[in-house]
């Protein structure tokens, strides 16, 4: 039986490191790279924090709660990727697979969870809360920002869909008050 689960885990890490490969090799073009960089850069929380203080300019003190709310959801991903990060100590795939091109450093040094994804999803989710009409702006630069992890050679596919799913988690747990 232990042996059937180290072979199937063995095969889903050559697995991903096939994906990995495959989405990483589409950053050999500059214009492709120099646009995931740039979704990447903007998702380490320049777009965010831009977009709470254009809501608190656009909408004033309607957008108050909805900031605040993305503040409380974005430091609890924070402090969730970390604790998985530290206790998980997945090397990332540019270091196990010399083949990937590493357009940009990583913000830390383990992979799993992704913490762009994370965040990504989580205000996504909190910012389609409160304005919906948004849906436009945060739902193709989300997903940017995760294709930008696996195309930057920074992240698995696993590590995205973990973030996705702790992100989705946490934002949704981030209601539960609110419905009592």
């Amino acid at each position: 039986m232990i042996q059937r689960l180290a072979d199937r885990l063995n095969r889903m890490s050559h697995w991903e490191g096939l994906v990995c490969e495959r989405f990483n090799r589409v950053s050999h073009y500059r214009w492709v790279r120099r646009l995931f960089r740039s979704a990447s850069r903007l998702g380490n929380g320049v777009f965010w924090y831009g977009l709470m203080g254009a809501l608190l300019v656009w909408d004033g003190a309607a957008a108050v709660r909805p900031v605040l709310h993305m503040i409380a959801v974005g430091t609890v991903g924070t402090l969730l990727y970390k604790w998985l990060k530290a206790r998980t100590s997945r090397p990332r795939p540019f270091e196990k697979n010399r083949r990937l091109l590493i357009s940009t450093h990583p913000l830390d040094e383990f992979s799993f969870p992704s913490g762009h994804t994370l965040h990504a999803v989580a205000f996504s989710i909190v910012v389609l809360a409160y304005y919906p009409g948004l849906a436009w702006l945060v739902l193709p630069f989300s997903a940017l920002v995760s294709l930008s992890r696996l195309v930057l050679g920074l992240h698995y596919p696993s590590d995205v869909l973990a973030g996705a799913f702790v992100g989705t988690l946490v934002a949704s747990a981030s209601f539960l008050p609110f419905y009592r």
